[in-house]
C-alpha cells in the first residue's frame, strides 16, 4: 500500500509524523479551551441565575 520513496522515505514519513502530531496537538488546545469557556458559561449561568 506504501509507495516506495526510497532515499526520501525518511523524510516523507517524517513530515507525515509532524503533521499528524501538529493536528494532535491543535485538536487537544481546541478541546481543552472548549471545556474551560464551557465551565466559564455554566458558571456565569449559574450566578445570573442565583
Amino acid at each position: 500500500m506504501m509507495p516506495d520513496l526510497g532515499k526520501y522515505a525518511l523524510e516523507v514519513n517524517s513530515s507525515y509524523a509532524m503533521s499528524l502530531l501538529a493536528l494532535a496537538v491543535i485538536t487537544g488546545l481546541y478541546v481543552r479551551r472548549s471545556r474551560a469557556v464551557k465551565r466559564a458559561l455554566a458558571a456565569q449561568e449559574a450566578a445570573q441565575d442565583a
